[in-house]
């Protein structure tokens, strides 16, 4: 039976649950009723994030046991007294929850709330139980970022808009206009691509990616490259550079290869790595601006769906998502090597 069919038959959903090392099992959970505010959400795809590969590979701490994943579509099959969305409503979340209230989220920045909770982040013997997408359902606590998504959207867009999609939009926002720019996008990932698409799409004069994997860099230009370079050679000058690899020698790269008044807006190092050298006199001189991004505020999650949804003859999106699988082979998709395709897809 389909745990998900009816709430009134089914008191227990199933999760895909990690408890360290390489062990992810399917363990039954209570369905929870949502409380004012809160929404249960049905998982229809859940696309792997690489942050969740770092995690199970031990290269960043998270709470365990747990039940990840943070990119996904779903559909409302229960919501609380005041939720943002109703039953039978097809939506995307964001990663991130913050209180609303403290001075990070009243100053605009609520993915750095000092009360943060994040979706794919919690203890799983904590009070979010069903807080990961690995699952067939998830809880959506009140005052989560919840969007709608146009029934014209496959699942395979829309799930990675929640997170690669949407940091890709906050990346661009600190880049500033690319229109006429010359644009170097390090990492052919599934950031990457998409920051390749809508770089072209945003009138940028050229757009060169650099990656190691020749396939990822075939894949490129189809995503709008004008050119492509293999990470160990030097790239020309550029009027911005966003970095998605996360290697430090890329981000080193990017910030040689920055003309007059270049912007640096690094997104990719997300795990311990080692540290960037910089020559303040470098940056001083040649009025360069170094930025990072991590996660992404509510608009941004908005954008994405807009642009996913306006680019979806414009580019080839499905191929960066391969075939679904079900829930049961979560934790080989965690652990296996990078495929082909950017994202592995889960249909619970």
């Amino acid at each position: 039976m389909d745990p998900r069919a009816s709430l009134s038959t089914a008191p227990t959903t199933i999760a895909a649950v990690w408890r360290g090392g390489t062990t992810v099992a399917l363990e039954p959970v209570p369905l929870p009723s949502p409380g004012p505010g809160e929404l249960l959400v049905a998982v229809d795809l859940a696309t792997v994030c690489g942050s969740d590969r770092h995690t199970v590979a031990g290269r960043r701490a998270a709470p365990c046991p747990s039940v990840l994943g943070h990119e996904a579509v779903g559909h409302v099959v229960a919501a609380g007294v005041g939720a943002s969305a109703a039953v039978g409503d097809r939506v995307v979340w964001g990663v991130t929850v913050g209180c609303g209230r403290c001075d990070r989220c009243t100053g605009g920045r609520t993915a750095k709330c000092r009360r943060l909770r994040k979706v794919g982040h919690e203890p799983f013997d904590g009070a979010w139980q069903l807080s990961g997408s690995y699952a067939a359902h998830v809880l959506l606590p009140a005052g989560a970022t919840v969007v709608p998504v146009p029934a014209a959207l496959p699942d395979v867009l829309a799930a990675p808009a929640a997170c690669a999609t949407a940091t890709v939009m906050a990346a661009l926002e600190a880049a500033g206009p690319l229109a006429g720019a010359r644009v170097l996008v390090c990492g052919a990932g599934m950031l990457g691509l998409t920051a390749t698409a809508a770089a072209a799409d945003r009138g940028a004069a050229a757009v060169l990616v650099t990656d190691v994997a020749p396939a990822r860099l075939d894949l490129a230009g189809d995503f709008g490259a004008t050119r492509t370079l293999r990470s160990d050679q030097t790239p020309p000058a550029v009027d911005v550079a966003l970095e998605f690899s996360g290697a430090t020698s890329a981000a080193t790269t990017a910030l040689g290869a920055l003309d007059i008044g270049g912007r640096l807006v690094l997104a990719g190092a997300v795990t311990p790595v080692d540290t960037l050298p910089v020559d303040p006199e470098a940056i001083v001189r040649g009025w360069l601006t170094v930025t990072g991004v991590h996660n992404y505020e509510p608009r941004h999650l908005r954008q994405a769906v807009d642009y996913l949804t306006a680019s979806r003859e414009a580019w080839p999106w499905e191929r960066l998502v391969a075939p679904a699988v079900p829930l049961d082979r979560v934790g080989a998709l965690l652990t296996r090597p990078p495929q082909h395709e950017p994202r592995a897809a889960i249909a619970p």
